[in-house]
């Protein structure tokens, strides 16, 4: 598998060279003189549509960027991650989350924990015995069951829970969590691969100092869980990364807070999207085309940033979710041989709900001197949110005739026909392999987090006395 710089790779060269006949192309122009183009750039995968029409570039684009996967090694390295081998190559690991949805086909210790998760789920649910669950974590286990529990739990819903999160060391984030809950009927989950997290132990002893008595533990660290007092303990493995575990049992709170039913339909929607990745062609492979595009956009049109803009209400946390999942991935400037890079690796992702969006920084995606790609994520199920998804993305697009606004501004649009947990498990699942193609494409290890420790190491040097 290839492990040389992208810049030594000779489509690098001739996309280079490419991207300079597109500095004077607009996309209003592109449309124009091709009546077929918002049918060619269209890919399908299982629930949802791909219409990468607005982006700037063309047929010859995409055979460059599909040469540059082939010489990195893109085949091999999916076949790699799929089967299980240590692609992770610094912690000499496999980054195995697939296998966390993978049905029938899970390993043993998989499916026995889901069996726990679905028990306890339940139990909880129908028993009634607590009415308030607080999910103690952060990052990986906080952001994606917060994602999925606020995306798809029903309030309305008969015996639902009331699922809650706690994240920051600030203790107003855990004051928050506890407004109008009973110490008597709160459960805690306390979610930690090592048990040892600064933030989330600091919040586990504030919530026994507050009056909670039932503590549940997500962890690797068992022993240390029994001694806090886990009535509970489901397993962490080191082979998920945390910004890639809300599909384990770092999800249970959001099992619980939308049935286990509804967390077996989400596993399903990320299965669906591994089946996708793993045998359709490049050239109509979603989480590929995604994560082409953000190379083209990233390394030959310069573009430091990118939007993601859900118009949904259900995904609003989404740019929280996706801004770890892609800047802790591959936010780095060393890689695989341990070298520094000289090119541009992950743009600064960021991003909010529409419409209140519109109302905010639009202004820049439309009008900025900087160019912006954005993700429209369009609900087709609310007329209004589409037709202003659809209206944001021609705008940005083609701009006004007067020149105000002066479009050729590149986006993407994700159409889906309804949220729902196997729809939403399909739309994380094909942002994780956007991710590990452009990890590949860009020689990073997407696996690992080093920049995450040297913070940690300074704060806890502070805390002690040092300097």
């Amino acid at each position: 598998m290839n492990t040389i710089s992208p810049t030594e790779c000779p489509a690098w060269a001739k996309l280079s060279h490419h991207a300079e006949s597109w500095r004077d192309v607009h996309l209003k122009d592109l449309f124009a003189n091709d009546v077929a183009r918002s049918i060619q750039f269209v890919a399908e995968a299982p629930g949802l549509r791909y219409d990468y029409s607005h982006q700037l570039m063309g047929a010859m684009t995409l055979r460059l960027l599909a040469n540059l996967a082939a010489e990195r090694g893109l085949p091999e390295w999916r076949e790699a991650l799929l089967a299980g081998k240590p692609i992770n190559t610094s912690e000499k690991r496999a980054a195995l989350h697939t296998a966390l949805r993978a049905g029938d086909a899970a390993p043993a210790e998989v499916k026995d924990t889901l069996s726990r998760i679905g028990k306890l789920a339940t139990e909880l649910r129908e028993r009634k015995k607590f009415k308030t669950i607080v999910n103690l974590g952060t990052g990986g286990s906080d952001l994606g069951p917060r994602l999925v529990a606020d995306a798809l739990a029903d309030p309305k819903e008969a015996g639902v829970l009331d699922v809650r999160f706690a994240a920051n060391v600030d203790p107003r984030d855990l004051e928050r969590a506890l407004e109008g809950a009973d110490p008597a009927s709160t459960l805690f989950i306390v979610v930690s691969k090592t048990f040892t997290t600064q933030e989330t132990m600091a919040n586990a002893a504030a919530a026994k100092r507050w009056g909670g008595k039932a503590f549940y533990a997500v962890t690797s660290n068992v022993e240390a869980a029994k001694s806090f007092g886990a009535a509970e303990i489901l397993p962490m493995w080191d082979w998920v990364g945390g910004r890639f575990s809300v599909w384990s049992a770092v999800g249970f709170a959001a099992a619980c807070a939308m049935g286990f039913e509804n967390f077996e339909q989400f596993l399903a929607g990320g299965r669906d999207i591994d089946e996708h990745f793993a045998n359709t062609t490049l050239e109509k492979n979603v989480p590929a085309l995604m994560a082409l595009a953000g190379v083209w956009n990233t390394n030959f049109l310069g573009c430091a940033s990118h939007a993601v803009l859900p118009y949904s209400s259900a995904l609003r946390l989404l740019p929280a979710y996706l801004q770890q999942l892609e800047m802790e991935s591959n936010g780095k400037r060393i890689d695989r041989a341990g070298n520094v890079v000289g090119y541009a690796t992950c743009p600064v992702v960021w991003g909010a709900e529409g419409t209140p969006s519109q109302h905010s920084f639009h202004q820049l995606l439309h009008q900025g001197t900087q160019t912006v790609p954005c993700d429209f994520i369009d609900i087709s199920a609310n007329e209004i949110l589409s037709a202003n998804a659809r209206a944001q993305a021609d705008a940005l697009a083609f701009g006004s005739e007067d020149g105000q606004y002066p479009g050729n501004r590149p986006s993407s649009t994700l159409f889906l026909d309804k949220m729902n947990p196997r729809n939403l498990g399909r739309l994380l699942a094909l942002y994780e392999h956007k991710v590990f193609v452009q990890g590949i494409i860009w020689n990073l290890n997407s696996f690992d987090q080093p920049g995450v420790e040297l913070g940690k190491i300074m704060a806890n040097r502070i805390l002690s006395g040092g300097k």
